[in-house]
């Protein structure tokens, strides 16, 4: 599958679909391995526990900070949102931090009533505060969605009113596809640099 297409076709799964880890692991590996090149991994998830529906990104954070991982770089835990009011500033001291950062960015959104509990994958930047009206700055090089509920109308009152439920699951499962994808991605790097180096190696009369 070719990068271009991947821009022109973002990932739609329904959380319920039996292999949805499957699907979001495969294209994300893919995302992760054509697009980072070596650049280290910054995840940003966006939102705050004072929503329901807007707690999906700091759930997402809190469960990928049990991995301790050394192999990316993790905002926005339900400990230490990553919200309207320190978004922007947030993102200046990731750009300060790591050189040409790979941002991968999580947020919860708003859509229609048949796409309730989608997992949407996609290349560019997640735009939080759009559902809302919010004027806040783009996030990521890639991005991760899901739509926790209906949008159009009185949003502040339908995110306050979404069910847990449906936002944990989501969020278990954006959490182990997203570490699977970044672990794949490790060891494909890994299997690389063997093999390069095993090219290079003076081979024995």
């Amino acid at each position: 599958m070719k990068l271009s297409f991947l821009k022109d076709v973002p990932l739609k799964v329904p959380y319920t679909e039996a292999n949805a880890v499957g699907q979001i692991v495969s294209r994300l590996s893919l995302m992760i391995d054509e697009l980072s090149a070596g650049r280290p991994i910054v995840i940003v998830c966006v939102g705050t526990d004072r929503s329901t529906g807007d707690s999906l990104g700091p759930l997402i954070g809190t469960t990928l900070s049990k991995y301790q991982s050394p192999h990316f770089s993790l905002y926005g835990t339900l400990e230490e949102p990553v919200h309207a009011m320190n978004l922007e500033e947030t993102l200046h001291q990731i750009n300060r931090t790591y050189h040409k950062p790979f941002v991968i960015g999580i947020d919860a959104c708003l859509g229609q009533v048949a796409s309730i509990g989608s997992i949407h994958v996609g290349t560019g930047p997640v735009r939080p505060g759009a559902g809302v009206n919010k004027e806040l700055p783009p996030v990521g090089d890639i991005h991760i969605t899901g739509i926790v509920n209906v949008g159009g109308f009185m949003e502040y009152f339908v995110l306050q009113n979404t069910r847990l439920h449906l936002v944990m699951k989501m969020a278990d499962i954006i959490a182990s596809s997203l570490f699977s994808s970044i672990m794949n991605s490790i060891h494909v790097s890994a299997r690389s640099r063997e093999q390069a180096a095993a090219l290079e190696q003076p081979h024995s009369n």
